[in-house]
């Protein structure tokens, strides 16, 4: 069973930046990809950014892409999501997992942190 534990998130100014780390407790050879999610107060959990963990291949959503960039470091079975130019909006619990494919669905994502809040001030 694999375990994640985020952490980094806190409170930051709109325009300011925050890294969150996710931290996982072993690396199975079916979970080939690393995914952040977030979820506002009373909506639906959406998808973030995921990256696969042998080649590097990054996808993002529209919403974020060129603010925030997230990367791996296999060695320290760690991914990290680099938050950048944040804004009121990206104020939500955000959620580390791991799956099969790298995919901007739920699909195939079998384990997920307890999630981490970020909140942003304008």
């Amino acid at each position: 069973q694999v375990q994640l534990v985020e952490s980094g998130g806190g409170l930051v100014q709109a325009g300011g930046s925050l890294r969150l780390s996710c931290a996982a407790s072993e690396r199975s050879f079916s979970e080939e990809a690393m995914g952040w999610f977030r979820q506002a107060p009373e909506k639906e959990r959406k998808f973030v950014a995921a990256i696969s963990w042998s080649g590097g291949s990054t996808i993002y959503a529209d919403s974020v892409q060129g603010r925030f960039t997230i990367s791996r470091d296999p060695a320290k079975n760690t991914a990290y999501l680099q938050m950048n130019s944040l804004r009121p909006e990206d104020t939500a619990v955000y959620y580390c997992t791991a799956g099969t494919v790298v995919a901007d669905t739920f699909y195939g994502y079998n384990y997920w942190g307890q999630g981490t809040q970020v909140s942003v001030s304008s």
